[in-house]
């Protein structure tokens, strides 16, 4: 009989077997799905708390090659790797030519951050020094021939007086990309210094500034990155796209439904749910792929518990639960993050995320996941 996992609201008994999906599978064919990917850090790094990150290579690139051998795109140096939560511009700019090179290697799609993170933290930036920024990050992305994603960001927020300041700053680089982009828009719930981005705290204005960007310049834009966690107000904006234009659903708590869409059009998706459930979501969305909406939706919404219960706020510590969920799946020895972020959320936050995960079947191994789960919480929560 399997040893039960002494939880803190009572014992859990592991399940015998993971999730049993179809072997096999290339690509989804109907939607165009990215995991925004984490970042394995190096736990034997002599580094102190003012040290840049250091970053184990081998194990983050290894993770980058499970999503790709399971024909999800790699969104690279979002907000899931740490940006801006333990990972510099430096380590940042490294991840992306060593990401560029492996997908290059085993031909993966990826697409990559773009943002403003190398500035200096100021009170008051300057239009010219985020554009500046903006275009030193947009060349390195071009030249390692990945697809940018132009992130929101912090030093624009700062910077910009009004809407006009970002349709200048956004047009400025979309004029000056070799190809489409994908913009987002990351919302304060990710990164609370982006209060107010477009220019103004009511969301009606600021969706109107942002669509006014893209109709102004839609060959420049291969799609959009909605994380607002409001599905109606993403299922607006996809509706107000000019042709061609896609969306990528970026909503942790309504994927499903987003993803599936409406006799009015659908979302493709960029998640960092996507992480821990790469597998599950490629396969959901082969499913998907021949018009088996039901069978989707009975594959994703069972997991909708958990990556609600991830991304609770405060939702920028999302990242704590994927990388704790990447341990006990085995992809990585250790649960040591960038920035000693692993502190970042309490132990019944984990143990339920733990739990969630294995009801789900989500651990190639789950007596690993058993015992790694045992271990954490004997270290951290001492004998009961």
């Amino acid at each position: 009989m399997t040893a039960t996992v002494p939880l803190p609201w009572g014992p859990h008994t592991p399940r015998a077997t993971p999730l049993d999906l179809a072997a096999g599978g290339g690509r989804p064919t109907s939607r165009t799905v990215f995991s925004a990917a984490h970042v394995v850090a190096d736990p034997y790094a002599d580094i102190s708390p003012d040290d840049p990150a250091a970053v184990d290579w081998e194990s983050t690139l290894a993770f980058r090659r499970h999503l790709w051998s399971h024909g999800l795109g790699v969104a690279e140096a979002m907000d899931t790797a740490q940006r801006g939560m333990g990972l510099d511009w430096a380590g940042a700019a490294e991840l992306i030519r060593r990401s560029a090179a492996e997908a290059k290697a085993v031909g993966g799609r990826i697409a990559c951050g773009v943002g403003t993170d190398q500035l200096l933290p100021s009170p008051e930036p300057t239009l010219a020094e985020v554009r500046s920024a903006y275009e030193e990050q947009l060349a390195l992305a071009e030249a390692n021939g990945v697809q940018p994603i132009l992130m929101a960001s912090r030093a624009l927020a700062k910077a910009a007086q009004g809407p006009e300041d970002y349709l200048a700053t956004y047009a400025h680089l979309l004029r000056q990309s070799r190809g489409p982009v994908i913009l987002h828009w990351l919302g304060p719930m990710f990164d609370p210094a982006l209060e107010g981005y477009w220019g103004s705290a009511d969301l009606d204005e600021a969706t109107d500034t942002f669509l006014k960007v893209i109709a102004e310049h839609p060959d420049k834009v291969d799609g959009i990155k909605i994380s607002l966690l409001d599905a109606a107000r993403e299922i607006d904006v996809r509706r107000r796209l000019p042709s061609g234009v896609r969306c990528y659903t970026g909503d942790d708590f309504n994927y499903p439904e987003l993803i599936a869409g409406d006799e009015r059009g659908f979302s493709h998706a960029l998640l960092g749910i996507f992480d821990p459930l790469g597998p599950l979501a490629a396969h959901a969305v082969r499913v998907l792929d021949t018009g088996d909406t039901a069978g989707f939706r009975a594959l994703l919404d069972p997991t909708v518990e958990l990556s609600r219960h991830l991304f609770q706020p405060p939702t920028r510590f999302y990242k704590t639960g994927v990388v704790f969920l990447a341990w006990l799946a085995g992809h990585q020895d250790h649960f040591t993050m960038a920035g000693g972020l692993q502190s970042a959320r309490s132990l019944p936050h984990l143990a339920k995320a733990y739990e969630l995960a294995d009801n789900l079947g989500l651990f190639p191994e789950p007596d690993l996941a058993a015992h790694r789960m045992r271990a954490l919480l004997t270290v951290n929560g001492g004998a009961r």
